[in-house]
């Protein structure tokens, strides 16, 4: 089954509780919280105590997506404020495969994400470390951005290289543009996990959302 978690990166920051538990309301499966450091993408996000604060509003995973520079240096802390799964960019690691077990050190899956400029090969080394891998397809930064097509190429090499490496537990996840049509494009092309923002957030019957995007 195709699993759902929207990006509170496009919900109402003033009352952000209150907007995580009405997605776990209508049917979400994860939630997404993208984290920018203004530094590895042109824009401030959310911190360890943002996420503490609102971690007892769902019991839903939490799943972080860390856009930040240096991150091996911040899991400790994002993991103790509640994370339930750690995504790191394969551009701001130094040392991907140390990182990538900092995170499971702590209990917690781990997953690496790539850029759109970012070729399918920085990810064969470690493909039998991750739990998760996540395809941009949008440049990071911003919400709201249109989906880049070229992406679904990228899906399919990965689909293809996890069958054959018999990984197929990986999840694939995509983040960026992603709305009723993207979704069955790239569901088809091998992704399972889909990051929405503003085609759940945006819309007023949201649970009518996420039942169409599944």
């Amino acid at each position: 089954m195709t699993i759902i978690a929207p990006s509170i990166l496009s919900a109402d920051f003033s009352r952000l509780g209150d907007e995580i538990s009405g997605i776990e309301q209508a049917g979400a499966d994860w939630i997404h919280v993208d984290v920018m450091d203004g530094q590895f993408v042109p824009n401030l996000t959310f911190g360890p105590p943002v996420i503490a604060a609102v971690r007892p509003a769902t019991k839903l995973p939490f799943d972080v997506h860390l856009m930040i520079e240096r991150p091996e240096l911040s899991i400790a802390n994002y993991a103790a404020a509640g994370a339930d799964r750690i995504t790191v960019h394969a551009e701001a690691c130094v040392h991907l495969h140390r990182t990538i077990y900092q995170i499971k050190e702590r209990g917690l899956p781990a997953g690496v994400a790539i850029n759109p400029g970012t070729p399918v090969s920085v990810l064969e080394s470690v493909l039998g470390d991750v739990d998760l891998i996540l395809v941009m397809t949008v440049n990071p930064g911003f919400g709201g951005q249109k989906f880049i097509p070229y992406s679904l190429n990228k899906l399919r090499q990965i689909r293809s290289l996890l069958v054959e490496r018999g990984l197929q537990h990986v999840h694939v996840q995509v983040d960026g543009g992603i709305n009723e049509e993207t979704a069955k494009l790239v569901t088809e092309a091998g992704a399972n996990v889909l990051v929405a923002g503003n085609a759940v957030f945006a819309q007023a019957d949201r649970a009518a959302a996420i039942s169409v995007l599944r």
